[in-house]
Formats: structure tokens, C-alpha cells, sequence
């Protein structure tokens, strides 16, 4: 039977936690018969009750696990949870709002099951249903595009935090991914098409859920230079 491990990073998520954990624990539960799965909460540095939380929640179900880190970024948590102390054949990760719909969540399993290295939600890609304010979907396309100059990559969304790898890409591309925040991903998926590994786009639907919920914890305008300065780094380091 084939392992996947599905990780939900975390930084200050004790108001959605739960509710997300257990909405994902049941969606396997009913869809992923057939695989040995497990959910492990990510958490990068929570000054909030999402450490506690996870703990409780890892207590009462062996299906879910726990670990904390002192440092923030989505790709320090990824690393970690990817990496041997965590062997699966396929790693999913995905936002903890669940702002993508989980029904596409088989679809990325189904896609590294037919020979794909890494799998991926999208928000561009003909089919998708997206709703989101108008700033960040004015942003999203402006990436796509700047990230088509630099590198020309086949595909659309390389930022949509819903993504699934075999375990090739774990131990052949992770290694070699530098980024550690929000770039983490851009840089994965480059490196994974520059190695010739195939990827696919799977359209999704996306809802933005920060505007319902509370504020997002990310700093949009620092978030675009980051992702700036981290194109122009990769892209220098390609050219060695």
C-alpha cells in the first residue's frame, strides 16, 4: 500500500486550525482508502495557540501528527516535513484555510500515479474558478508573467499552495531548493522542469478565504519583492 503524507503548514492559524484538520481528515477518510495516510501539522514558528492545538489534535488521532520549528517560512516547514524523517511515496501540501478545494486533491494523486513527478492546483489554467479580490488576481497574472520572462516555464501558477510530489522530487530537487519562505515553491517547480521531470496543472477551485475569515498573516507587497529578488537569484544561478 502506498504512503502519502499530507502536511498543512501553519504560522498563527488558531482560529481555522481544527476545523481545516479535521475537514481534511475526513475527506481521506472517505476518498484514500487505498493508501496509508497521514496528515502532519507543520507549524513554523505559531506565537499563538497553534502549537497546543496540534498537540491535541496529534493526541487524539494517530492519523494526525505534529512538529514545531522556531523559524517561519512555508519552505523551512516543507523541507522538514518532507525530508526521510517523514518517508512517503507521494508528499501533498496544501494551505491551511483550504482556500482549494479538496475534490481536486485525487486529481493530484491521480496525476503522480500516471507518471507525472509533481502535481499542482492552478488558478490560471483554463477551467479553473477562482474568486479573489482584484489586487491579488491583478498580481498573480503580473508573476506569471514577469516569472514567463525570466524563465519560460510551460506552466501557469507556480504560487497556488496546493501541490503533490513523488518521492524522486523529495529526495532528487528538495536538496537543492535555497529558498525558505514563499518562493519556495516558484523554485521547485523550475528546478523540477529544468531536470526534465514532468509536471501537471490541474485547474481548481479557489476561494479566497482570508476575506471571510480574519486578515491574512502575509505581507502582500513584501511577499512580491521577495519572490522578485528570488527569481533574479535563481535565474543568475541557472546561468552558471
Amino acid at each position: 500500500m502506498k504512503k502519502i503524507l499530507i502536511v498543512l503548514p501553519t504560522y498563527n492559524e488558531e482560529k481555522i486550525l481544527e476545523q481545516s484538520i479535521l475537514k481534511v481528515f475526513e475527506f481521506c477518510q472517505k476518498n484514500f482508502n487505498q493508501y496509508d495516510w497521514q496528515l502532519l501539522i507543520a507549524d513554523n514558528a505559531s506565537s499563538d495557540q497553534t502549537p497546543q492545538i496540534s498537540k491535541q489534535l496529534a493526541e487524539k488521532n494517530q492519523k494526525i501528527s505534529f512538529f514545531h520549528i522556531n523559524n517561519k517560512g512555508r519552505g523551512h516547514a516543507l523541507k522538514k516535513a518532507w525530508s526521510q524523517e517523514y518517508s512517503a511515496d507521494f508528499y501533498v501540501y496544501m494551505d491551511a484555510d483550504l482556500s482549494s478545494d479538496l475534490n481536486a486533491l485525487p486529481l493530484l494523486i491521480e496525476a503522480l500515479e500516471k507518471g507525472s513527478h509533481l502535481a499542482t492546483g492552478s488558478r490560471l489554467k483554463s477551467g479553473h474558478q477562482t474568486k479573489r479580490s482584484l489586487p491579488r488576481e491583478i498580481l498573480s497574472r503580473g508573476y506569471s508573467l514577469l516569472l514567463k520572462s525570466f524563465f519560460h516555464p510551460t506552466f501557469e501558477d507556480a504560487q497556488c499552495g496546493f501541490k503533490a510530489i513523488t518521492k524522486e522530487i523529495a529526495e532528487k530537487i528538495l536538496p537543492k531548493i535555497k529558498n525558505n519562505n514563499w518562493f519556495f515553491d516558484t523554485e521547485m517547480m523550475i528546478l523540477t522542469e529544468k531536470a526534465d521531470y514532468k509536471i501537471k496543472e490541474i485547474p481548481i477551485e479557489w476561494l479566497e478565504k482570508r476575506q471571510v475569515k480574519r486578515k491574512s498573516t502575509v505581507k502582500i507587497m513584501a511577499t512580491v519583492w521577495e519572490d522578485v529578488k528570488g527569481m533574479i537569484e535563481l535565474w543568475l544561478r541557472l546561468r552558471k
